[in-house]
């Protein structure tokens, strides 16, 4: 059992349930003047069907990763040790069709059967990235990027969009930007995650014969260029602080304390690793960044009320 739940990595997947219920809940919230499409019934499905399309693309990604996890992380190898490698796919295949089936019934219950094809499209994205994507530079850390930020907007896209009247339309547009600067905040700490993830594991990498950033241009090179992204997410923080967040105190002692000041640290960090260990606390950092980040949407009801 716990086997299984590492190869569909728990962990990330309860991220990403929790990043959807606070998107529904705090942000989302009717008290706002937001309308929304979903029941607790409906959201559930769609929280579902986003998980099994995450827990299969971990598992055929594993499938895939063998022999580059067999150096960069063989004690954490599961696929051909405790779970065999054909029912690997069975699970994959599973997850897959429960998750775009699940799709198809909600889109079509809200009277939009063509958002179905949003399931259908990560589902791909993810089995080409594990196949061929992740061998090539940047365009594999692109594309797990992407597939993150759609993992919120998704939630905007069944939850709002439907639900979009001439009356309510200006509500809508407004709290569907908000999700999209979360969605860009997310797509810019995955992609700088996967970066670091890649300089981690580049002896597994150039022995599988990967062409990952790191391979290419070397781990020294490829860490000066983790430090110049880095001042993306910190400029955008402190904008979107200075921008919409000034007259609200709490707020801005929050992202400054458990957003910003991680991302800092992170950059300064950054430019003076060189171990594997030190990318590794690095990736760690940021995926503490990313928790905190979703967590800053407990604040809307205190920021939007206020």
């Amino acid at each position: 059992m716990l086997a299984f739940l590492n190869l569909i990595r728990w962990k990330n997947l309860l991220m990403i349930a929790l990043a959807q219920v606070l998107i529904k809940y705090a942000l989302l919230d009717p008290d706002f003047g937001v309308m929304t499409t979903f029941n607790w019934k409906g959201f559930g499905l769609l929280v579902l069907a986003t998980l099994f399309i995450a827990a299969a693309g971990y598992i055929i990604n594993d499938i895939f990763d063998v022999e580059t996890d067999s150096v960069n992380n063989p004690e954490k190898t599961i696929v051909g040790k405790q779970i065999s490698e054909k029912n690997a796919y069975n699970f994959y295949a599973a997850f897959t069709i429960a998750g775009v089936g699940l799709g198809f019934y909600l889109s079509n219950m809200i009277g939009k059967p063509g958002f179905a094809a949003v399931f259908i499209l990560v589902a791909a994205l993810l089995y080409v990235y594990a196949s061929s994507l992740k061998q090539m530079t940047l365009v594999g850390n692109i594309a797990i990027a992407v597939v993150v930020a759609i993992s919120l907007l998704i939630v905007g896209v069944y939850e709002l969009v439907p639900a979009m009247t001439e009356q309510n339309q200006s509500t809508q547009v407004t709290f569907f930007r908000i999700l999209m600067d979360y969605a860009l905040f997310a797509f810019v700490i995955t992609l700088i995650r996967e970066l670091v993830k890649d300089i981690e594991d580049i002896d597994g990498d150039y022995n599988a014969g990967m062409k990952t950033l790191p391979i290419q241009i070397g781990r020294e090179r490829s860490g000066k260029v983790v430090f110049v992204l880095s001042f993306l997410p910190i400029l955008g923080v402190i904008f979107y602080i200075v921008t919409f967040l000034y007259k609200q105190p709490i707020a801005v002692g929050y992202f400054l304390l458990f957003i910003l000041a991680p991302l800092l640290f992170f950059s300064v960090k950054s430019f003076q690793a060189e171990t594997k260990s030190d990318w590794h606390r690095l990736s760690t950092v940021l995926k503490i960044v990313m928790l905190t980040g979703i967590l800053s949407l407990l604040l809307y009801p205190f920021i939007l009320l206020n």
